[in-house]
This record gives structure tokens, sequence and C-alpha cells, in this order.
């Protein structure tokens, strides 16, 4: 039963991970369906990560009344639901409509698991979730790789929906098997509800916000900029550039599985100082001014390699730091930080390359990474 219960998990988060990468991969396609800019994939995005950052202050209280286990299974429908009506739509305002079904279904998710995690397994099992996310992320552009040569970008979102549906029919199946866990409280416990004012107000919790949202603002600069950087500074021809993006992803997903082995052994905060100190490596692999082009593609690798236990590992000591009885509300909020960092940084990175240099990336990065480990070590320092 435990080993089904993780198994269960783990594809509930492959079942995250899987649209995230399909818009980027269908949008050159699809905005000529709808004729619209390239810039009007920042709307749908947007609209996305609104939703997603709504469901994730309110995760709290939908998880107490709701239970891990339904929200999981709800948000996965909803997220079915929602890729469903993107393969259907025929206007632009009709794909932002059922954004908000998909942001909110992904939000409450994201929260309610990796809440779950924390208080129920090891720093090791917080890691594997996570890359499991990253193979979601791989898989679903091969599928619409695929629908784009036989079909249309449509059937790249139906196929993925179908495949989204077959998740959640075996979340509904194994529901009781939450239960090796124990069950859950639910609104009508005396449990008190801490609330997003009670959550900011815990001391040592605004620091932790401003290290997530940093680390979240780096990581998905990385994500979005990486073929801008070698094309731009490189001089890497786009189509080789877009192939090289993808190691950054493959740094990542790689680096939490290895992580995994030795999270357990090292500890929380000793993974987030190693994590932080090869991303900033990697960094300075990328900032080197050299002719060859290897000392960045083994720069960008060695960044995913480094994020890889950051994330994890912040989320997987909120209840030791905070408290169990905290958590729920604290790794809500912390889920909402997260996407104003990857939301909002990414763009302004833009802004800075186009008015002074993508050259600028590297440092920019690193910027970030270091507000993050300074941050986070308030955090455990005013915890100890």
């Amino acid at each position: 039963m435990y080993l089904l219960l993780l198994s269960v998990i783990y594809l509930a988060f492959i079942s995250l991970g899987l649209p995230d990468s399909l818009l980027g991969a269908a949008w050159p396609v699809m905005r000529q369906s709808f004729d619209v800019p390239v810039s009007y994939m920042g709307f749908i995005s947007m609209i996305i990560s609104g939703g997603t950052i709504i469901s994730s202050l309110m995760s709290e209280r939908i998880t107490r009344l709701l239970s891990t286990r339904a929200v999981t299974t709800v948000s996965v429908f909803l997220t079915a639901a929602a890729l469903f009506g993107f393969s259907t739509v025929t206007e632009f305002w009709q794909l932002c409509l059922w954004g908000i079904p998909y942001g909110l279904g992904a939000g409450a998710i994201d929260a309610a698991l990796n809440n779950y995690v924390s208080l129920h397994y090891s720093s090791r099992h917080m890691s594997w979730l996570h890359c499991f996310w990253g193979v979601g992320t791989i898989v679903s552009p091969y599928i619409m790789s695929y629908a784009l040569a036989h079909s249309g970008w449509n059937s790249g979102y139906r196929t993925v929906s179908f495949i989204q549906l077959g998740i959640v029919i075996v979340l509904a199946v194994t529901l009781p098997v939450w239960k090796i866990n124990g069950v859950e409280s639910s609104s009508s416990d005396k449990e008190k509800v801490v609330g997003i004012k009670g959550a900011v107000s815990i001391k040592g919790v605004p620091c932790l916000l401003i290290g997530f949202f940093s680390y979240c603002a780096a990581e998905a600069t990385a994500m979005f900029w990486t073929s801008s950087y070698l094309v731009g500074v490189r001089n890497i021809p786009e189509k080789t550039a877009a192939a090289f993006a993808s190691l950054f992803f493959i740094g990542i997903t790689s680096g939490r599985f290895a992580a995994g082995f030795i999270s357990d052994r090292l500890g929380d905060r000793n993974m987030i100082r190693l994590g932080t100190a090869i991303a900033l490596l990697g960094t300075l692999f990328i900032m080197l001014p050299v002719r060859s082009d290897i000392p960045a593609l083994a720069g960008f690798i060695t960044v995913g390699i480094g994020c890889a236990p950051i994330y994890p590992c912040i989320i997987h000591s909120t209840p030791s730091n905070f408290g169990a009885e905290n958590s729920r509300a604290i790794i809500g909020i912390q889920m909402a930080s997260a996407y104003v960092g990857s939301t909002f940084m990414p763009p302004l990175f833009g802004l800075i390359a186009n008015h002074i240099s993508l050259r600028l990336m590297p440092f920019y990065m690193a910027a970030f990474f270091l507000l993050m480990i300074f941050m986070t070590e308030k955090t455990f320092a005013r915890n100890n």
C-alpha cells in the first residue's frame, strides 16, 4: 500500500508537468491559426499563472475542506477539461477562458501534494516527486511534435487531455489508498485555519517567501531565455540552440533523481547550499569570455543540476522550520510566491536584454541565486 500510494503521487506530479511545456511547443503554429502576434502567448501564460496564484493562496482552506486526495483528483480533472477545451477553440478569447480552469487546477494540486509529501515522506521522495514533474515536461513536447507532424496542434492538446483523464480515473480508483497515512482533518475539526495573514506573520516566513521568489525567478529565466542567449550571444544557429535549450531541463530532471540518493543523508539545508554553489558555478561557466561554446553549454546543464535540489528541499524543510500545523498555509503562499517570481521576472529580463544586453543573463540569474541563499539562510537561522 505504501509503494502504491507513492506511485499514485508520482503519477499525479507527471500530470502536473505534462501541460507545462505544451503551450511553448505549439504556439508558433497556434498563433497562425488564430492570426495573433507571437507576444499574445504572454496573455495566456499570465492568465494561467494568475489562476495558479489564486488557487495556491486558497489551498489551505480548500484542502482542509476536501482533503489532499480529493483536491488532487479534482485538480487533475480541471486541467484535463481545460486541455480538452484548448483543443476545441476557434477564437483566441476562448483560449483565454480555458486558461482559467487550467491555472486553478495546477495551483491547487501543486500546493496540496507538496504539503502532503513534506509531512509524510522523506526529502528523498520530495526530490523524486519533482523529478517526475520533469518527466512530464519532457514527454509532452514529443506528443505535440507528433501531432503537428500528423494532424494539428488541437490533436496534441486532445491527446494530453485524454492522458490526464486516464490519470483522473487512476486517482479516483485509488482514493482509499490515501488512508495509509491517516485521514486528514477537515473543516469540521477544531484545528485553527492559519490563513495568509497568520502565515506571513510567523517569524522567518517573509524571508522564506523572498528566497523562494528569488529561486523561481532564476530558474524561470534559465528556462525561457537559454535559447535566446545561445543565439544572440554565442551565435549558435536557432535550430541548434533550441535543441541545446533542453540541457537545462535535462540537468534539473537528472539532478533531482540523483539528489534523492543523498538528500536524506545531507539534510535539506546542506542540499540547498550545495545546489546553490553548483548553480553559481554554472553561471560562472556561462559568463566566461571564451570563443568556444562548450563552457556556456556546460554552464546551462550545470545550472540545471544545481537547481535540482533547491525547490524540493525548501518545501520539504517547511514543516520542520515552522511546524506541521502551519505548513499547509505556508506552502500555499510559497507556491504563490514561486509563480509570481517565475511569471514576472523573466519578462523583466527581456526588457533588460532589449535595452542593455542579453549578455547580462548569467549575472541576472546569479543575483537571484545569491538573494535566495541569503534569505533561506536567514530563515534557517531564525528557526534553529
